[in-house]
């Protein structure tokens, strides 16, 4: 999803063989070591839909709430000076006041350079109401892993088992000593344009890095070892399930940019490395 307008983009992914959950790095015993297969009902289409938000679409959470969370290495010194505030457990995370999808570090930066990067500061409520707006959805877990995979099967990546073959970044992810230090060896240090790096095997940009995904499904720990036609999530909870990881992810403190690794927020939740893309059902 990104923040300019431009023709929709889709690719429409036939049944398949889904693998969810190998070694999914979240945490969760009851899912690691322990691929599980599941097929894929119907095909549907995965849109890479690149359109401005209407005026007749609500205002997002962050403009509302008057705030969203932004990593405290990207904000400007007259920022981080006016708060007082962090999350305990990741204090890199700061509340920014006026930070939202057009000023993504606070009141004194703008979109106007990055057009064609993904939209940010996005709660699942936001995503949830663009795609009704849009005619779309937003794509369920497991269709979101299916299309990561691009068509390979048994892989860590979208695009294989290295993370830079031949020397070749593949992803905008964090290079160097996290949280302190982004080298930007794959030439960014926040978000980059969302085709700047190649596509995977079905033509689908920024499956993993960038920036996390929405997903439709509620979070949950626990996945049948069973085949499954076109699984979904259970039908209440607390958090959503977001995917791909961003530029903030780092091997030695958030390997999530894998197709099968997995996390969670509330459906309020937004923060300066959080977006989504639309899904719809092939026609």
């Amino acid at each position: 999803m990104a923040a300019h307008s431009a023709a929709l983009q889709a690719a429409v992914l036939a049944v398949g063989l889904l693998l969810v959950g190998a070694d999914c790095g979240c945490g969760s015993t009851s899912r690691e070591d322990g691929a599980h297969s599941h097929k894929q009902g119907a095909a549907f289409r995965y849109s890479r839909e690149a359109n401005e938000p209407p005026a007749s679409v609500q205002r997002s959470g962050a403009e509302k709430f008057g705030d969203s969370f932004v990593f405290e290495g990207l904000l400007s010194e007259e920022v981080k000076n006016g708060i007082d505030q962090a999350v305990a457990a990741a204090p890199w995370w700061l509340p920014v006041k006026e930070a939202d999808w057009r000023h993504p570090e606070g009141p004194d930066s703008d979109i106007s350079q990055r057009m064609d990067h993904p939209v940010l500061h996005v709660s699942w409520n936001d995503a949830v109401a663009f795609c009704t707006w849009a005619g779309k959805r937003l794509p369920t877990e497991a269709e979101w892993e299916y299309a990561c995979r691009g068509g390979l099967e048994n892989r860590i990546f979208p695009w294989g088992n290295k993370l830079e073959p031949k020397g070749q970044h593949f992803a905008n992810l964090w290079q160097g000593d996290f949280p302190y230090t982004n080298t930007g060896e794959d030439g960014y240090v926040k978000t980059s344009p969302v085709t700047v790096f190649p596509a995977n095997g079905y033509g689908l940009y920024n499956m993993v890095g960038n920036a996390w995904e929405w997903t439709a499904d509620w979070w949950t720990t626990q996945h049948s070892a069973e085949e499954v036609h076109n699984p979904r999530g259970p039908s209440l909870g607390k958090d959503k399930v977001k995917k791909g990881g961003s530029y903030m992810c780092h091997k030695s403190y958030c390997y999530r940019y894998r197709c099968a690794a997995r996390s969670q927020n509330t459906p309020d939740s937004s923060a300066s490395n959080l977006g989504f893309r639309c899904a719809a059902d092939a026609r």
